[in-house]
């Protein structure tokens, strides 16, 4: 569990350090450091309380889109990080949707690549 926090940390790193449009506000870099550790911290409660809800509700667009909505309600969750982030002055900002949606693309990638590098057999068939 803690590496996978780790590893979403390290996407979620990657993508503010990528798009234009993800970015983090604190200089120092400690206060980065610490900043990005928040944000996933918030962005795992986000992804576990809320994002099951949203899946829930557009059950049938996720029907219809053969599962494709997944990439809005994740873009969602992401912004929803920002907002909650902001509210905790973390210094971490997303400018709208689209920076959003390209942001969890790229934190979804990234997480996927991480997990499935670094995990052992064992962990994955539990």
């Amino acid at each position: 569990m803690l590496m996978r926090f780790l590893f979403s940390a390290a996407a979620l790193a990657f993508a503010t350090w990528v798009l234009p449009g993800v970015r983090m506000t604190a200089s120092e870099p400690q206060d980065q450091f610490l900043g990005i550790l928040a944000v996933a911290i918030i962005f795992g409660v986000v992804n576990a309380l809320v994002k099951p809800l949203f899946a829930f509700a557009s059950a049938p667009l996720l029907l219809i889109t053969l599962g494709l909505f997944l990439l809005v309600i994740n873009a969602l969750m992401l912004w929803l990080t920002s907002w909650v982030a902001e509210q905790l002055h973390l210094g971490w900002h997303v400018d709208g949707f689209w920076s959003a949606f390209w942001g969890a693309l790229i934190v979804s990638i990234v997480s996927f690549i991480l997990n499935s590098s670094f995990t052992s057999r064992s962990e994955v068939n539990r």
